[in-house]
């Protein structure tokens, strides 16, 4: 474990407690109101995401409320957060724990991971902040923090070994946290080393920033987006957009656009109109 060696915990704990970002869900324990916001925070950014949480967990408060409105309901409900496999994720999965688990969501990984659309990220996300489990999540921000410490490249197993063997006895929830927020306001892609608690057990910053970072294609260290301008991400937004109003003729759309958006349950045609689910 040396991409881990060094690392004083304590240090990180006492660094974020007055600087932990004051985000509503944070303010939870409720599982459901947790597994909702982190599927709305893959590959969106908190900001955007806080007002939609908010209306979403008024509007269906359990995952019964959320499994028993229609899909076309919950897509309208999405709109703006982009990547609608999401919502459709997440109602497929709200269904599955009605039918299995009585409306609760599971407290295990297995069971969790049983469920329609949730990957590992999503399962230990759900035990570590509403179960508050000693398990290690991995976002971007953690795994480049890790690679740096580590002053090398990390493998999906590596860097989740590394943060598995990082978690504090007893403090699963408090540690995910800070090591997030260090990551998102320090050990940013354009590092704030004078500031981190970790600067003096960090290999890559003790050998003054050596390049390649060792961030860079690093396991769970996302790399920019291709362009949305022009994108068949943008295409399928235009149609469901404008589906939100009522059924369009398919005629009016990109052929290649419809036939995703059916293949992925999101529109549906009757081979003249498109309609949302």
């Amino acid at each position: 474990m040396g991409a881990v060696a060094g690392v004083d915990a304590g240090a990180v704990l006492e660094w974020v407690g007055p600087r932990l970002r004051d985000l509503p869900w944070r303010a939870t324990r409720d599982p459901w109101a947790i597994l909702v916001a982190e599927v709305m925070l893959q590959q969106t950014q908190a900001q955007r995401v806080i007002g939609r949480w908010l209306d979403v967990c008024v509007r269906y408060p359990t995952p019964a409320d959320f499994a028993v409105a229609p899909l076309a309901e919950i897509l309208r409900s999405w709109q703006g957060l982009g990547y609608p496999r999401r919502a459709r994720n997440l109602h497929d999965a709200a269904t599955a724990m009605v039918e299995r688990h009585g409306g609760r969501v599971p407290d295990t990984m297995e069971e969790l991971r049983a469920l329609p659309g949730i990957g590992p990220y999503t399962a230990r996300a759900v035990l570590a902040f509403a179960y508050e489990c000693d398990v290690a999540v991995v976002d971007t921000n953690i795994a480049r923090l890790l690679a740096r410490v580590g002053g090398r490249r990390l493998t999906p197993k590596r860097v989740q070994a590394a943060a598995d063997a990082l978690v504090p006895h007893g403090e699963g929830w408090a540690w995910n946290q800070a090591l997030m927020d260090l990551g998102a306001a320090v050990c940013r892609p354009a590092p704030r080393c004078s500031e981190c608690p970790l600067a003096e057990s960090c290999s890559w910053h003790g050998e003054g920033h050596p390049e390649p970072d060792p961030a860079t294609g690093s396991a769970g260290v996302s790399s920019p987006q291709a362009p949305y301008e022009g994108s068949e991400r943008q295409r399928r937004g235009r149609v469901l957009r404008a589906l939100t109003d009522g059924p369009e003729l398919a005629a009016d759309h990109p052929p290649a656009t419809v036939a995703s958006l059916v293949a992925d349950r999101l529109v549906v045609t009757d081979g003249v109109w498109l309609r949302l689910p």
